[in-house]
């Protein structure tokens, strides 16, 4: 009989006894989970969920700094494999429901009793155990390929296109439903998924393709077929789909793969493209994509960062560094932003940070946020609420939490010893 797979989770909650309570008087392993953090806000609690990677996040809806809904939006852009179950006052219920987009598993209403607690933590159990044998399973036999499948498959892998051209082939997708009428004109992506061995070799399997199904069905419009030992994916949508969730998509897959099937992942991503006639080209880039960087890493590499040079290895981190440093004071810089900046994907730019600093990317900006307000305080007259802003914060409570946990102390107490010690250099 197999062994119980055991989830880790990381509890969030600013009412102390709470969260204290949840940590230490629910028996978590009894339930098939492991506790590895607990935190008292949503900034603690991003940087632990980048740490530890857990299968599940338990968050107030209502934390300091950041809140429930906007710590789930960033959680999905950095961790898009982690669940996360809310934990809100009758008031917040339906705001809370907004976030079901982030990978929300449970709703639990406050106040919360541990017997209530336990109760739905056997639910959230069972839910991501379906999760994890649906990802396994293979796909069901099929008396042969569908309708959509036999439409795109020689234009991917072919380039194959009746003498009409477009207006043929958007005519096929229409009477094969992959489009809905003659108004739908979305744009294409192509994307080819592996599983690899951990000595490199390609393990990928038919039934790879439902599983590469299921995720891309929560973000984007698809069709996905099995050829030659690689997952083919057309993804379809406009381009703010696409600038919102394939680089989502292109994360989660790998982690899943990783986190369900111990295997290592590869993923290639095309450019998008306007036409049905595009889909060879776009193909091509695809599996161009693919062959890039170290075979034996898994993750998903996009076209659009192999050229030029200036966008890969210790050369776009460089970049990156000094784009962090002349925009650090604007509170909207995140990883997402910062690469639109240099024009490559967030999945290419946090590797390459992770690579070549050996950080995150909310620690490097973090620390260049705090060493900012260090000088400010020791060479300026400035008051702590101008600090805080001309450091990235609005919130001058939240400021002061980073700095006091960064520093050591807080800005008042560091700015008063400051003074001190002037004073003493004077007499």
């Amino acid at each position: 009989m197999a062994a119980m797979t055991i989830y880790t989770v990381i509890v969030a909650d600013d009412e102390d006894e709470l969260r204290e309570a949840m940590c230490t008087m629910i028996p978590w392993e009894d339930y098939g989970f492991r506790l590895v953090g607990s935190a008292s806000n949503g900034l603690d609690a991003l940087q632990m969920v980048e740490q530890h990677e857990p299968d599940l996040l338990l968050t107030d809806i209502r934390m300091p700094f950041i809140s429930g809904i906007e710590l789930a939006r960033q959680v999905r852009e950095i961790r898009p494999a982690t669940n996360i179950a809310f934990l809100s006052g009758y008031d917040d219920f339906e705001y809370a429901k907004q976030a079901i987009q982030y990978n929300i598993i449970s709703y639990m209403l406050k106040p919360l009793t541990m017997e209530g607690l336990s109760k739905e933590l056997r639910v959230i159990r069972r839910k991501i155990d379906a999760q994890f044998a649906m990802f396994r399973q293979a796909a069901p036999a099929a008396g042969g390929l569908d309708l959509r499948t036999a439409m795109l498959m020689p234009l991917v892998l072919d380039g194959y296109a009746e003498t009409d051209g477009e207006a043929q082939a958007e005519a096929y997708a229409r009477q094969c439903g992959l489009l809905l009428d003659g108004e739908d004109k979305p744009c294409y992506t192509v994307m080819v998924s592996t599983l690899l061995e951990e000595n490199g070799g390609n393990c990928t399997a038919p039934s790879f393709v439902a599983s590469v199904d299921r995720l891309a069905s929560k973000y984007l419009r698809s069709a996905h077929f099995f050829a030659s030992g690689k997952v083919v994916s057309v993804l379809l949508g406009n381009p703010s789909d696409f600038e919102e969730y394939l680089h989502i998509l292109a994360d989660e897959i790998p982690q899943v793969a990783d986190r369900v099937l111990n295997r290592r992942c590869r993923i290639g991503v095309s450019r998008t493209v306007g036409t049905l006639t595009a889909l060879h080209s776009a193909y091509r880039e695809a599996m161009e994509a693919l062959r890039q960087g170290d075979q034996s890493e898994g993750g998903a590499q996009f076209i659009s960062d192999l050229a030029p040079a200036a966008r890969g290895g210790s050369l776009l981190c460089r970049r990156a560094l000094e784009s962090l440093d002349q925009n650090y004071m604007d509170a909207d810089l995140s990883l997402v932003s910062l690469s639109g900046m240099l024009a490559v994907s967030p999945n290419h730019l946090s590797a390459c940070i992770k690579k070549y600093t050996g950080e995150t990317f909310i620690n490097i900006l973090i620390r260049k946020r705090m060493e900012a307000a260090r000088e400010l305080l020791e060479s300026s007259p400035l008051r702590i609420q101008e600090i805080a802003q001309r450091c990235g914060y609005t919130d001058q409570h939240y400021f002061s939490y980073c700095f006091k946990k960064y520093c050591g102390e807080s800005p008042n107490t560091m700015r008063r010893r400051l003074g001190l010690e002037k004073a003493g250099e004077v007499q």
